[in-house]
């Protein structure tokens, strides 16, 4: 029973995520498209915008389709890990917990679930399984692969450029 939980639990998380990137590179599903995200990501002072939306929403749909296949194991749990670090240091702090005020909730789940995920493995009903390339997903290489991404969320915000403080005389 807890493989196929595991397996209900990847499909979901997987697709929606994928579907989240859907939202910015393609506009599926509400969204906005690659444009109008690059220039929302300028505003958040990510520049080039466009070209920060489009890695942001390709980690995002990559990440999302190898959690919902089981392929590679950690690899895409810390691609949703890495983007969701920079979606609550940027988008949602500040604005409390819960996501009816824009607060961390969504990502914090997100990322509470590929951290979960990653540290799990995909389960037996997996591509990893059916492929037989779940031996070097050790848990040595699972926790590198992890903060590999965590590594990569927090070195995407100092890459943001921070609006200039005004000085008052």
């Amino acid at each position: 029973m807890e493989s196929i939980g595991l397996l209900l639990g990847r499909v979901v998380v997987g697709l929606l995520m994928a579907g989240h990137g859907a939202q910015k590179l393609l506009g599926w599903f509400g969204g906005y498209g690659l444009q109008k995200t690059g220039d929302f990501f300028a505003q958040l002072g990510f520049r080039p915008g466009r070209a920060f939306a489009a890695a942001a929403a390709l980690s995002e749909i990559t990440g999302g389709l190898l959690i919902a296949l089981g392929l590679f194991g950690p690899v895409g749990p810390a691609l949703m890990v890495s983007v969701m670090i920079v979606a609550a240091g940027t988008v949602h702090w500040g604005h409390g917990l819960f996501a009816s005020t824009n607060g961390v909730e969504l990502p914090l789940l997100y990322a509470a679930a590929g951290v979960a995920l990653a540290l799990t493995g995909p389960g037996p009903y997996s591509l990893d399984a059916w492929l037989g390339i779940e031996s070097p997903w050790t848990r040595a290489t699972k926790l590198i692969v992890l903060g590999l991404g965590i590594a990569g969320g927090l070195a995407n915000l100092t890459l943001r450029a921070r609006p200039a403080a005004t000085v008052r005389a």
